[in-house]
């Protein structure tokens, strides 16, 4: 039988997978990408648990691992191995907003990576800017220019994109 804090994990974990679970698939644009980022979060999560359970802010320090991992993992590289020629066939349909958000994702994953997690966390996980620097592990007004830096992307990769109009002025 498990003991106290490996069960009290496990709740934490449990409780918290959603929110991680979107937090990297924001980071990745990927489902699989998501899943190994939230696995490995997990396990260095776990072997630090005894220290990260007495913490003060908890969401905020997973929040972070997964962060860095993403960013590691991005200047390591690995994420360049395919394993097969193409993607596998998406269905095509109707949903305009389906298009929008298509467009999006695709312009977002363009972006680089230090950029796109502040992008993640100050516009779709609404964190406010000391959260997110304390996230990435950089300064508020490192936050910021990187904010200021990759919203200029975003608007350089979508200045040809043809989106519906209630998507064009929040995207622009």
């Amino acid at each position: 039988m498990p003991d106290a804090s490996e069960q009290e994990f496990v709740e934490y974990l449990s409780a918290r997978l959603p929110m991680l679970h979107r937090l990297a698939y924001s980071l990745c644009g990927d489902g699989d990408e998501a899943d190994d980022l939230v696995q490995e979060a997990a396990t260095r999560i776990f072997q630090r648990w005894s220290r990260v359970a007495g913490a003060d802010q908890i969401d905020a320090y997973v929040r972070s691992v997964v962060v860095r991992l993403f960013l590691d993992g991005r200047r390591k590289g690995w994420w360049r191995i395919r394993l097969f020629a193409a993607p596998p066939d998406i269905r095509q349909t109707e949903d305009r907003g389906v298009e929008d958000r298509t467009v999006l994702w695709q312009a977002l994953a363009q972006v680089p990576p230090r950029q796109r997690a502040v992008l993640v966390l100050r516009f779709l996980h609404d964190l406010p800017v000391d959260e997110v620097a304390r996230a990435m592990g950089c300064s508020a007004g490192t936050v910021k220019s990187q904010t200021a830096h990759g919203l200029a992307a975003m608007r350089r990769l979508l200045d040809g994109a043809e989106l519906m109009e209630t998507t064009k002025g929040v995207a622009r």
